[in-house]
Formats: structure tokens, sequence, C-alpha cells
């Protein structure tokens, strides 16, 4: 789609009405634009002529905005942000490409970490910059090409390809059970219960899933990343509902134990996701292609 020309002000009389909106005064905008203060006041009479709309208040020797204006300026402030990543972007790997991943801490940790190895190795020419997201955002306004996401494929605007369905098995450390003894289920109910804030609902769909009715409040402490929730099951705080490949290792090697003999699939499943505008991107097709091969639920941990 071509836009208009009149719908396509300069970038540079953009810049003189966002400086001035942000800094607040002509001289200031002026010098972080290198301009004189007569420069930027033509470029907004410039863009004043273009839309045919005043956007500057003159009636003091002050220059301040219009209220439309300042809304303006918001929103394009985002769109010369994006301008200025992606030609970042362009200038450091020109050849190639770079792809800006947000990550969830713990599956990019345990799961996508081990597997970049051989992604580096099979295109050298893509950079990948990783940044921690624990909550879906908008694409529109955030530098991302592509996020790792839990829950359901249901991120307006992008395309989704499901990387690893999502197992949960209750753990604690030995000594919290200690020689009591648990007959199912329902016994955990008596042991202090670990929740992480992404799955506020994860114990009691958990409980409902093995024929145990929970309370209407299911209580306990609340961790914000499984990182810190795994140390708090480690030194017997309680019992931490933890997806299987992040305590693998430590129920292997003694320092949890599982209260349930198998996993419980749960109802949200880790995505990749994509802005359908990005689908085509050079960077982002290499690396969603490589990264086919290895979703499948069953694929294990590399050891």
């Amino acid at each position: 789609m071509s836009a208009p020309r009149r719908f396509l002000p300069s970038i540079s009389s953009l810049r003189a009405l966002e400086a001035l909106d942000r800094l607040g005064s002509a001289s200031a905008a002026a010098a972080e634009l290198s301009l004189t203060q007569g420069a930027v006041s033509r470029q907004l009479q410039a863009l004043e002529r273009q839309l045919g709309l005043d956007l500057v208040d003159r009636a003091q020797k002050k220059l301040s905005l219009t209220p439309q204006a300042h809304d303006y300026a918001a929103e394009i402030r985002t769109s010369l942000n994006q301008i200025a990543q992606a030609t970042l972007r362009l200038q450091t790997a020109p050849l190639s490409g770079t792809l800006n991943l947000a990550i969830l801490p713990a599956f990019g940790m345990r799961w996508l970490m081990p597997r970049l190895p051989e992604f580096a190795r099979l295109h050298p020419d893509v950079t990948i910059n990783m940044t921690t997201r624990l909550e879906p955002f908008s694409f529109a306004s955030e530098a991302f090409d592509a996020a790792i996401h839990f829950g359901q494929a249901e991120w307006p605007g992008t395309q989704a390809m499901l990387l690893k369905s999502e197992q949960l098995v209750p753990v604690c450390a030995p000594d919290l059970v200690g020689a009591r003894g648990l007959k199912g289920p329902k016994d955990i109910l008596s042991l202090p219960l670990l929740h992480i804030q992404t799955r506020p609902e994860a114990w009691s769909d958990w409980f409902k899933a093995h024929g145990v009715t929970p309370p209407p409040t299911v209580g306990g402490t609340m961790y914000d990343q499984f990182s810190t929730i795994t140390q708090a099951a480690l030194h017997g705080l309680g019992v931490a509902l933890m997806p299987d490949y992040l305590v693998e290792q430590d129920v292997a090697t003694g320092r949890l134990m599982a209260l349930h003999p198998a996993p419980t699939e749960t109802r949200g499943a880790y995505y990749l996701v994509w802005p359908t505008s990005k689908a085509q991107m050079s960077a982002l097709v290499k690396f969603r292609d490589w990264l086919e091969t290895k979703a499948q639920p069953e694929d294990p941990l590399p050891r």
C-alpha cells in the first residue's frame, strides 16, 4: 500500500515535533537536534502547511503544542523509534539480519539455550538478541521480531508455532515430607504450597485433574519466576508444581522428590509467536524453520 504524499511528512519535521513535545521548549529541541531555534520553527511550519492544521501555539514567545499535536507526537514517537531500531539492525548485520527475540527466563535458559549452539553452527550469519519478557506485549510498540510465549496461541496480530506442551509435577525437599508419608494427591493439601504468578490456577487445576476438590482458595506463598520458586522448594519452604523439564535433574539427584508418579499436562503450552507483518523476515524464517525441527513435545532435553 502506497500512502499519499500528504500523509508522509518528512522525518526532519516529525523529529522537530516529537522533540518539542518531549522536551517542552524550542531551545531544548534545537540543542538536541543540532539546529537553531529558527530552523526548528521552520520545520514545524512546513509540517503545518503540509497537514493543513495548526500544531503550534505561538501566542507567546514560547512555542507550545496544541492538544491534538501532543497526541500526534505520542503516536509518531513509536514509529520514529521503530525506524531507528530497524536502521541499527541493518547497520549491525546488513547481510544476514538480526533477530530480536523476547524469551521466558526459565524456558529460555533450560530449553532454548542448550539447542542454540546448533543453530549458530548452521546459521553463523544470523545474530539473535534475547530479552526477558514475562507477559505478552505489543509488537507495535516494542522492537521484537518474535517471542516465546506460554499460554494459548491467541496473541492478536501474530502467527504461532507450538514448541512444547507443559507437563507439571509436584516436588519438594525430601525433609518436608519426612516420615509422614503421602497416600495420594489429597494429602498434598496438608503441606505448604508454593505458587507461581504466571500460573495462578495451576494448583486448583492439578487437584481437579486428580479427583480432588480443592478449597475455594488454595493458600500459599507466591513467586514471580521459576528460578526463585525452585530455590524455595529446595530449601524446604513448600511444595512447588513445576514443569518437569525444570526439575528433572534435581529429582534425579535426590535434591527434590516428586510427590506424584507421572507429570500432568496443563492447558497451556509454549509457542514461538511473531507478527504477521514479519512472517517473511529472513532471520526469522531461518530461526523458525530450524526451531520447527526441535518443536516436539516429546523431544528430550540435550544431555
